[in-house]
């Protein structure tokens, strides 16, 4: 007899008012976006002052913008083209799930390209800032998915497999809070501590080269216990989709830091 943990009955939705919910999810999000703007503005102007706090302010608009825009295209593409396709209203109903983060972080990285243009902006020194902001969203994004039920893991026997409820009977990896770890906490104690080396921060597109590593391989890794998407499933010699959209993440993180040591 295999045991397993109960899982927490938190309510998806925090607030309800009539019609109007306020749930979780978009609390992470909003949250996610916040935090890391007041201490992306901290950094931006600290010696060797990057941009203004305005600039930093001005930027999370773009930012919220990538990501949401950015995050629904890219789970349209990656995840569920064919249903899309045969129902393109669909891609419009955010509030009914859906987002990718690999979509998001190309919506925010040419979000960024052209607001570094515009206002003239060392481009690099800037990615760094913002790389080492970014695990505060995911963090908190991967919570709201536990508390959601939602991207759970494959089953287990493991004694803290836990039984989701839209998961069947069997105890599963608790995969959110895995991601929760490696992608949100572990790495944004690892990009902080880099940025405020002065050796690492004198040399610009390192942090952000390895927030794209770092990024990369704990996605591949978890996707070793995480349940892969039902319309997709398994790839080519058991791999995900999740682990395919991470490899160019890390050959071009691979890239920045080589790029950065050479300059």
């Amino acid at each position: 007899m295999t045991f397993a943990l109960t899982f927490p009955a938190i309510d998806p939705v925090l607030i309800s008012v009539g019609p109007l919910q306020i749930r979780w999810y978009a609390l992470a999000y909003i949250f996610g976006l916040l935090i890391a703007w007041r201490l992306a503005r901290a950094m931006a102007t600290r010696p060797p002052k990057v941009a203004t706090a305005d600039d930093v302010d001005d930027f999370l608009v773009w930012a919220t913008l990538g990501v949401v825009l950015g995050g629904r295209l890219g789970y349209v593409l990656f995840y569920n083209p064919a249903y899309y396709l045969s129902n393109p209203l669909s891609a419009f109903a955010i509030w009914q799930g859906g987002m990718s983060f690999h979509g998001g972080f190309l919506g925010v990285a040419t979000g960024g390209l052209i607001f570094v243009r515009r206002r003239k902006i060392d481009g690099w020194r800037f990615a760094d800032i913002v790389a080492a902001v970014v695990p505060i969203g995911l963090l908190l994004g991967r919570i709201a998915n536990f508390i959601n039920g939602e991207l759970f893991g494959r089953p287990t026997d493991a004694p803290w497999g836990m039984v989701f409820p839209r998961g069947g009977p069997a105890p599963r990896h608790q995969s959110q809070l895995y991601e929760a770890a490696l992608e949100g906490l572990v790495l944004l104690i690892v990009l902080q501590i880099m940025w405020r080396t002065e050796s690492i921060r004198s040399r610009p597109g390192i942090v952000a080269g390895t927030f794209l590593i770092g990024y990369g391989l704990a996605r591949s890794f978890v996707e070793l216990f995480r349940q892969p998407d039902q319309q997709i499933g398994f790839l080519a010699g058991g791999s995900t989709m999740g682990q395919w959209l991470s490899v160019p993440m890390v050959l071009i993180g691979t890239g920045l830091i080589v790029r950065a040591l050479k300059k």
